[in-house]
């Protein structure tokens, strides 16, 4: 079994096509096919069951490709460790990111990033954290920033920041003038995200008595959120870094949440196994240039991330 054969059929597993998976690797799908059927004639199983529409792996193709993303982690560590020994900040960095942190980090991220780190190829996705957690245990991204602690034990979460949630009122709403507290929200009209939204989950977390919270439309971001409210009343939550985006007039609904606070913790979530200390000190250091000060984790202010 070659490295190739095992991007081959990780590459066919993903696209569940032949003809996808040679043009994401780089091949002609004849080349990319004859070294799979190579390699189920070596082992002397079928990986894949070609009669299904969209190709499916079989029973013991899984566990073969499951072995096979495992060993192409591993090998990735191999150049990874000589990048690491040679002192040279260069490669491809793939990030993930939540959705609710994604519009205030990533457009600065990538302005401040590309400029100090010329020599890395940065690739950043968004994704849900569940799909996040996913993909880097299979090794598909370096590096998550999500909401924690997300509680995997193969996962290792440096604190970066913590930010505040705020209630977000329409604008003749009579509630919106009363002190808030993260244990005394009202209990009615609030518009959350839709389910799989880690910020759903926080929100629940804090206000753990809602029940009347409206279930006729929950939105799939936090400008739809805020949109919603504007235009059919009620209320929600929203991050503080959020408040940015509004104009002056929605500034004006915006009421913090005090004694206790809701806040959440933000966190660049790596595989206990990562090597690059030399990038994820580069992904903190630009990351420091964009939130505020005062919203930053004490210890990455002053000490560089040691892996």
């Amino acid at each position: 079994m070659t490295i190739q054969q095992m991007e081959y059929i990780v590459a066919v597993n993903k696209y569940r096509h032949f003809v996808t998976a040679s043009e994401k690797c780089g091949v002609t799908q004849p080349t990319l096919s004859t070294m799979i059927q190579r390699l189920e004639e070596e082992l002397e199983v079928k990986i894949f069951d070609r009669n299904k529409h969209p190709v499916e792996p079989t029973e013991i193709g899984l566990r073969i490709i499951k072995q096979a993303e495992q060993s192409l982690v591993e090998i990735k560590r191999i150049k990874e460790i000589v990048i690491n020994e040679t002192h040279s900040l260069e490669g491809d960095l793939n990030i993930g990111i939540i959705p609710t942190l994604s519009s205030y980090i990533v457009p600065d991220f990538i302005f401040n990033f590309i400029k100090e780190y010329e020599n890395i190829n940065l690739t950043i996705s968004e994704m849900r954290t569940k799909t996040l957690i996913d993909e880097i245990n299979k090794g598909n991204i370096d590096v998550m920033i999500a909401a924690t602690p997300l509680n995997e034990d193969d996962l290792l979460e440096i604190p970066i920041y913590y930010e505040h949630f705020v209630a977000y009122f329409s604008k003749n709403n009579n509630k919106k003038d009363i002190p808030l507290s993260a244990d005394n929200m009202p209990q009615e009209d609030i518009w959350v995200l839709q389910e799989g939204h880690c910020m759903r989950n926080q929100t629940f977390n804090f206000c753990q008595n809602f029940t009347n919270y409206i279930k006729t439309y929950e939105a799939g971001s936090i400008d739809t959120l805020i949109r919603i409210v504007d235009k059919n009343g009620g209320y929600s939550v929203i991050p503080e870094l959020h408040t940015k985006f509004l104009n002056s007039e929605q500034l004006q609904n915006i009421r913090k949440i005090d004694n206790p606070p809701a806040l959440r913790e933000v966190s660049l979530v790596i595989r206990k196994d990562f090597l690059k200390e030399k990038m994820i000190n580069a992904v903190a250091e630009t990351i420091k240039k964009i939130v505020p000060a005062d919203m930053l984790d004490e210890r990455l202010k002053r000490f560089s991330i040691r892996l």
